[in-house]
């Protein structure tokens, strides 16, 4: 995107590493440096401090961070961690700048939020009696699969409310890629995961291969005006009944996931959650 003319900010927890990418972005394109701003998306100090010191239209938002962890862990708040960062952190910065999406969509006719989900949200749809583990028995990839029905239910609303304003939302799927998400992985993680890969349900794709659905989403005519919809490698999903098996159906989007009225409870639990 910078490549491309694209004035791009890197918004990381770490910016020592996010400095080290422009920097090799800025090599890559023969001096075009993306700039470097700190996001924790944990912390709702850190997403207010970003979004009060935008300035100027935005044209894409691309909702890449993500989280996840071997345990239950708790935000300041209280949140489970992995839904508190996966999607009401990225809610809180959407929600946050959507003004000046709104003034991106009328300077170029249109602006786009990309929402990155995960083939592992067909492990769970949305647990609204227990959203935050207070009360079941805490499971790491239930609570990170339904973080990401989360993104993808977040689209559909997102869109739902917005379109007239000339946003549009997309979530997708970038596909099983080792980076360092999986860094604090327990031994029961990593046998679940080489499990699903000997079965089929994934190949391990590269970054620049799990990087083409977001900029399918991004930059494609056909999403400039659509929204609401699950891509994966590159193209719509197709969907799936609730209890389908991942096995069978490792490339689709569960219906949970694409619920109009799902989304719309969700989008106002999120929005009185943040108002707490």
């Amino acid at each position: 995107m910078a490549a491309a003319g694209a004035e791009v900010t890197l918004a990381v927890r770490n910016t020592t590493a996010g400095e080290a990418v422009a920097e090799a972005i800025e090599k890559s394109t023969e001096g075009i440096r993306p700039r470097v701003v700190r996001l924790d998306l944990a912390d709702r100090t850190s997403v207010t401090r970003l979004v009060h010191a935008w300035n100027g239209p935005l044209h894409l938002l691309i909702n890449n961070a993500g989280v996840v962890t071997g345990g239950l862990e708790r935000t300041h708040d209280g949140w489970e961690l992995q839904f508190a960062t996966n999607h009401l952190g990225h809610f809180a910065l959407a929600t946050g700048l959507h003004d000046a999406l709104a003034l991106g969509a009328a300077d170029r006719d249109g602006a786009r939020i990309v929402s990155v989900s995960s083939t592992a949200h067909m492990r769970s749809g949305i647990d609204f009696d227990d959203l935050h583990f207070e009360r079941r028995g805490y499971d790491p990839q239930i609570a990170y699969a339904q973080s990401k029905t989360a993104n993808s239910l977040f689209a559909v609303e997102a869109t739902r409310l917005w379109a007239s304003d000339g946003i549009v939302v997309n979530a997708v799927n970038p596909g099983g890629i080792a980076t360092g998400l999986q860094r604090n992985f327990t031994p029961e993680q990593k046998e679940s995961l080489a499990a699903a890969e000997a079965a089929g349900v994934f190949t391990y794709k590269t970054v620049e291969q799990g990087a083409a659905t977001s900029i399918v989403a991004a930059v494609t005519p056909e999403f400039a005006r659509s929204g609401g919809h699950y891509l994966d490698d590159a193209q719509e999903a197709y969907t799936v009944p609730n209890d389908a098996d991942l096995a069978q159906h490792p490339h689709g989007v569960k219906e949970w996931a694409l619920d109009p009225a799902i989304a719309k409870r969700l989008w106002s639990v999120s929005a009185q959650l943040l108002r707490a």
